[in-house]
């Protein structure tokens, strides 16, 4: 399609490059830099304080097969949503759109955007409120995205390189510059089972946010190819730098002084550099939190534009710039929103309302792909490996880290679950519209 003939329609420009920073930069927030502690504070061995970041990355990687293979049979815009609404009808998928909206990416996004803000005014030493600093990154990032994908695309990418970079500072400057804890002796421990639930609602927070990636799948050049690639990738290169900075923080601060500091990434690298340290990581901290924000502005907006092509959203969303060709009432939408709730939310309630909620979605959709392939007798482009057995442990294990999740923070788990009741009579009115439309 000529950029001509694309006036007022989304336009594919996006590559694999593209497909694999956006996975990862879906994935990667702040999250990393900080729940290695609430890990150690769950889980007190040494050994299952980095082995919950790999039960959580065999479950990421599990869930990447999943949605590789969804993307090669459902390359449309919308990605997550489109699976749901072809496999198990218009409620389901609105319900998941609703819950994005005004829990899951607009939550997460304020939770993070509060996590830039306090490490922003930590490297500049400016006296203004956390709030304000968060509204006004959201603020800026909306304005971006609203130039277009390309636009949106480039700095999520630089972004992302440069807090991969991060990372691995982190872990290079831990491993080879900071003292390591000594190593206690090896005592046998209780069954870590309630341990291990509530490990996984950090752990599963810290890496979700691989399927956004597929919400742009109608501005690749090739989302059969390109999406899936990105998405294995992706995935599998994050699970490789949290489980180094997981190892990198139980090395240096021992499993107690982890579970004891605030801030574990900035103790390690205190201990490595001294001040300076301290300061360079706030630095890549922000810089992460701040391309994971940018990830969220570019991708979800187009699931409000899907959910209004098919005229279950306001018509309005579906709208086009012919200029920048990029859905600039939907952006707005998520911008204010996810502004409001960084206005109203702190970050351990936002934590807990949104894993509560995303991993509900994300069960229904490892089972969207099981109708798939019962309705469907086409092989894809992409197959699961070890399907259905790959696929039902990925069912299996979201289902449980929601249970978890509801167990240790039910309050907040309700609330979540209460907002997404809600979306039940819109969503009844919104199919009522259609039919006499």
């Amino acid at each position: 399609m000529s950029e001509a003939s694309a006036q007022g329609k989304l336009v594919r420009r996006l590559g694999l490059f593209d497909a694999t920073m956006l996975v990862m930069g879906g994935i990667i927030g702040s999250g990393i830099f900080l729940n290695p502690a609430e890990v150690a504070r769950a889980v007190s061995a040494p050994g299952w304080i980095v082995g919950v970041w790999l039960i959580g990355g065999a479950i990421a990687i599990a869930g990447a097969f999943v949605y590789a293979e969804l993307a090669a049979r459902r390359p449309e815009v919308g990605g997550q949503y489109a699976y749901l609404r072809d496999a198990f009808g218009p409620l389901p998928a609105f319900l998941y759109g609703w819950s994005l909206l005004l829990v899951i990416q607009s939550g997460g996004m304020a939770a993070v955007a509060i996590t830039f803000a306090r490490y922003f005014l930590e490297v500049t030493g400016l006296g203004v409120p956390d709030a304000a600093v968060a509204v006004a990154a959201l603020a800026l990032l909306t304005a971006i995205n609203c130039l277009g994908v390309r636009a949106g695309g480039t700095v999520q990418s630089v972004l992302m390189v440069l807090k991969i970079g991060a990372i691995v500072a982190l872990v290079l400057c831990g491993l080879l510059l900071a003292p390591w804890f000594p190593a206690a002796p090896t005592q046998a421990s209780a069954t870590p089972a309630a341990g291990l639930l509530m490990a996984l609602t950090p752990v599963m927070f810290a890496y979700g946010g691989w399927q956004t990636a597929s919400f742009v799948a109608a501005e690749m050049r090739d989302p059969r190819r390109d999406l899936a690639r990105g998405l294995l990738m992706g995935v599998i290169g994050v699970v490789i730098l949290y489980t180094a900075v997981a190892f990198t923080c139980v090395a240096v601060l021992g499993p107690a002084g982890l579970a004891e500091t605030r801030a574990p990434a900035s103790a390690v690298m205190r201990l490595a550099l001294g001040e300076t340290g301290a300061n360079l990581i706030a630095l890549g901290v922000a810089i992460s939190a701040l391309g994971f924000l940018s990830q969220g502005m570019l991708t979800t907006p187009r699931v409000y534009f899907a959910m209004a092509e098919d005229r279950m959203f306001f018509p309005a969303l579906a709208s086009v710039s012919p200029r920048t060709h990029a859905p600039v009432l939907a952006i707005l939408l998520q911008g204010a929103v996810a502004c409001l709730i960084a206005l109203t939310g702190t970050y351990g309630q936002i934590l807990s309302y949104v894993v509560s909620v995303d991993f509900i979605w994300f069960a229904l959709t490892g089972a969207a792909l099981l109708v798939f392939r019962h309705r469907d007798r086409e092989p894809a482009g992409f197959q699961v490996p070890g399907h259905p057995f790959t696929t039902w442990f990925f069912i299996l294990a979201c289902a449980v880290t929601v249970i978890g999740t509801v167990a240790a923070h039910p309050t907040n788990s309700m609330i979540g679950f209460a907002i997404l009741a809600a979306g039940i009579p819109v969503c009844l009115f919104w199919l009522k519209r259609r039919e006499t439309v």
